[in-house]
């Protein structure tokens, strides 16, 4: 699997699924932003597809960050089975994601 990219149109569909989702709110122009990318793509990368990796852009998807009340970036959300359980503003470490879906 690889990371996907929601939009406000398939963002609910992507996230009301059985199993781990994390979704990771960005934007282009976010310096640590670009410092998170790496990490999330390497851990995605390690679950073997059995976590599902969401980006949401922040600007080309305005009524989805609303919605999860995203004021800064990166915020990292966590859904299992379609739940939000988990939401964090900043860098996660890779350890950190594998602990918190497992």
């Amino acid at each position: 699997m690889a990371i996907e990219h929601a939009t406000d149109s398939t963002f609910k569909d992507m996230v009301q699924t059985e199993g781990v989702t994390v979704v990771n709110f960005w934007a282009a122009w976010c310096g640590p932003c670009k410092m998170f990318a790496p990490v999330l793509e390497k851990f995605e990368r390690e679950t073997n597809g059995s976590v599902k990796v969401v980006k949401v852009n922040v600007d080309e998807n305005p009524a989805t960050s609303s919605q999860f009340q995203i004021m800064s970036i990166p915020t990292t959300l966590i859904f299992r089975n379609g739940k939000l359980i988990f939401k964090e503003v900043g860098i996660l470490p890779k350890a950190v994601l594998q602990q918190l879906t497992a």
